[in-house]
């Protein structure tokens, strides 16, 4: 299967059932035929902005765009659904999230090639962006406190 019929069955699933986790989204995909490793399946789900979902006590993935207003870019909407708190010191911008959505925010800011941003560091819920000065610091801490 090509790789655009893949992430075109990728959707259809998300859409269709409520899915828990990776491994429950591979085991669907493999029903079907679809042999994919989890390091491919999580480019995938990262490339069609897959999040989970939290609602009742269960969470399940959605598409991240269900969820937000389309006047938003991307990492407005990353910022509105995973950010907790920010806070700079120095050239340093601290990003509390909720578990396991750390690492999604670093990818969106990695994706981006931002010049401002020297590099990111994520943890489960804790995201560390190192600027290249204390202005860009500042200056990003502002706009992703302005998004929440």
């Amino acid at each position: 299967m090509k790789r655009e019929e893949r992430l075109d069955l990728i959707k259809q699933i998300i859409s269709e059932n409520q899915i828990a986790t990776q491994e429950e989204l591979q085991s669907v995909l493999e029903s079907k035929g679809v042999k994919i490793t989890q390091a491919s399946l999580s480019r995938d789900i990262r490339e069609l902005h897959i999040i989970k979902k939290r609602e009742e006590g269960k969470s399940f993935y959605v598409f991240l765009t269900e969820l937000n207003s389309p006047s938003q870019s991307l990492l407005q909407q990353y910022f509105s659904n995973f950010v907790l708190k920010v806070s700079f010191a120095s050239v340093n911008v601290v990003v509390h999230t909720h578990l396991g959505e750390a690492d999604l925010l670093a990818n969106a800011f990695d994706d981006e090639k931002r010049p401002e941003i020297l590099g990111t560091l994520a943890g489960a819920d804790t995201l560390l962006l190192i600027c290249k000065d204390e202005q860009a610091a500042r200056d990003l801490a502002l706009e992703i406190e302005d998004a929440l």
